[in-house]
């Protein structure tokens, strides 16, 4: 004879409600057998193991609809564990983000607060913000680059993001978004003055791996080769001669824009710790050096 319990019985084995057994029974959580003769259900021992099973889970915050998986057969138990510890890493990590956020409100007051706030508000959710700011280099980017150059560039400027983040960190890479959607910041990269776009950010790839090792070690922004090549690049990208006038437009014209450009560097070289000068810091060296060098010549004089 088969030992079976009434619904009363196997909640009082289980220390749960007649209510819960029978809403677990309702949705297939539950096994039954044969009802008695007066109509009630009837449990096989095996189902106090599922009750105790069910109020385990459900003591971590498990969805009905996961713990039927299991119950059912439909989901291995320790996958269960792996999706739910990879969701609440997740989760944890949005909320560290969160709080560094909050922290960054709370540090200041008045209208620097809400010019934080505004900034801030565009990074709340670090996976949607991070696919934002890909997008945006792809659409600042021109798109006759070749891909593997574009990837190279966004490689460098897209920077990673930390683990524990700080107030600082958290408001850095906020300033990263509200920097790219500037529109200065956007022609500055677009070129589209310049048919050749292609070679030109390979020259400028080059000359920036040329001042890279200059960079790195401190040495203040001058004329050297790796300056040459840079301006050279530029004058053969509109067509023009590398005369001291042309190089006095240049300092004149990057002078609205630099300060975008070198402020993004920064955020983007706070956030990521990686040896050596990155590709846009040693790009804002040179164009540091063009202003140095030939900030002082009258912009008139540019066809000289």
């Amino acid at each position: 004879m088969h030992v079976t319990w009434a619904i009363g019985e196997l909640a009082t084995r289980a220390g749960v409600s007649v209510k819960a057994i029978r809403y677990y029974t309702d949705i297939g959580l539950l096994p039954t057998v044969s009802r008695s003769q007066g109509g009630h259900r009837r449990y096989p021992p095996q189902a106090l193991d599922q009750v105790r099973l069910i109020r385990q889970l459900r003591a971590l915050d498990v969805p009905i609809a996961a713990i039927t998986e299991v119950a059912t057969g439909g989901h291995h138990l320790g996958d269960l564990v792996t999706e739910l510890l990879a969701n609440t890493r997740t989760q944890l990590a949005e909320l560290r983000w969160r709080e560094a956020a909050l922290q960054a409100l709370e540090e200041c007051s008045g209208q620097e607060r809400l010019r934080r706030l505004r900034v801030l508000a565009r990074v709340q959710l670090r996976e949607l913000a991070e696919a934002d700011l890909a997008r945006a280099w792809q659409r600042v980017l021109p798109t006759s680059l070749p891909t593997r150059m574009a990837v190279a560039i966004t490689a460098q400027a897209l920077p990673e993001l930390p683990r524990d983040p700080t107030p600082a960190s958290v408001l850095a890479y906020a300033e990263i978004h509200h920097l790219i959607a500037e529109p200065a910041f956007l022609s500055y990269w677009a070129a589209s003055s310049v048919r050749d776009k292609t070679s030109l950010y390979a020259a400028l790839l080059d000359a920036s791996d040329a001042a890279a090792p200059a960079v790195a070690a401190g040495c203040v922004p001058h004329a050297c080769e790796a300056l040459e090549a840079f301006c050279r690049a530029c004058a053969r990208a509109r067509e023009m001669e590398d005369t001291p006038g042309f190089r006095a437009f240049m300092a004149a014209d990057m002078q609205t824009t630099v300060p975008l450009f070198r402020r993004y560097w920064e955020h983007r070289d706070a956030l990521t710790a990686a040896p050596g000068a990155s590709l846009g810091r040693a790009h804002c060296w040179l164009v540091d050096g063009v202003i140095t060098e030939h900030g002082g010549t009258k912009r008139g004089a540019m066809h000289n």
